[in-house]
């Protein structure tokens, strides 16, 4: 065998080695089980500050199932460049949302390919080009910090149930129309403000994210925030299927890299 031919199948190898662990990851999530098969009760929330209770009497129906796991499908625009040059490129992904365990997101856009997840205490970026040579490599503390803030943010659009008040959940109330979440888990904690309308639907999260996705390119907290729209009921949850997010919300340096459309959303 040639150096080159067993380069290639070292490469294949280490993909289908990290395909494998990926599917692993989304299995554990999807095999979550509520607690007890509990139905959601307005009494529930009975406590909490006005604009929470009203976020989660416009997202979850009375008597509807309290489910941990959710499959998203989306397509959109992802944008690998700035806001100055932000080169949107269309994508696909599919993501499984089991808070506060973790997220498996599975992205294809153009010739890149990959996942970003966090599992149980441990996160990963894994983007590929042409599905063979590794573009985007990251882990390690500062990073499972960052896809921390994702996956309660995400919470907040698409798992609604996670966030009722019990063991590692806090509420709190900002204004007439905002309250701020706050999830616990280990030794990692974030903190989410929700803002809704009349009705309590959701219309922008926001929250102080662990990134380093600045001029420095240093880790540390900014702001990063979500716009949500086109809500539609799925078994029970009305949740948003437009999504436009991005970096340093509400500044000057504003840049919505992410905007999808979510064509599917189902309960495993």
């Amino acid at each position: 065998m040639t150096a080159a031919a067993l380069l290639v199948a070292m490469l294949v190898c280490w993909r289908v080695c990290e395909q494998k662990a990926e599917n692993n990851a989304w299995q554990e999530l999807a095999g979550t089980l509520s607690g007890a098969s509990e139905t959601f009760n307005p009494a529930m929330v009975a406590d909490l500050p006005e604009p929470a209770r009203r976020y989660f009497n416009f997202t979850i129906q009375p008597g509807t199932k309290l489910v941990h796991a959710v499959e998203i499908d989306m397509t959109g625009e992802l944008s690998l460049g700035t806001a100055e040059a932000p080169a949107y490129r269309p994508m696909s992904a599919r993501e499984i949302l089991c808070p506060p365990g973790g997220f498996v997101w599975s992205l294809r856009c153009g010739a890149i390919s990959g996942t970003e997840g966090i599992l149980y205490g441990r996160s990963w970026t894994r983007f590929w080009l042409l599905r063979l040579l590794p573009v985007a490599r990251s882990g390690g503390p500062d990073h499972l910090r960052s896809a921390f803030g994702r996956l309660v943010a995400e919470s907040a659009f698409w798992a609604p149930a996670n966030l009722l008040p019990g063991a590692g959940v806090t509420w709190e109330a900002l204004g007439v129309d905002s309250a701020r979440v706050t999830l616990l888990a280990g030794p990692l904690q974030q903190s989410v403000e929700i803002h809704v309308d009349a009705e309590g639907a959701p219309e922008c999260v926001i929250f102080q994210r662990w990134s380093n996705a600045n001029c420095d390119q240093a880790y540390r907290l900014q702001p990063f925030g979500g716009e949500l729209s086109g809500f539609q009921q799925f078994d029970g949850y009305r949740l948003p299927t437009r999504v436009i997010a991005g970096n340093h919300y509400g500044t000057p340096d504003y840049f919505p890299f992410f905007k999808v459309t979510v064509t599917d959303v189902r309960f495993p």
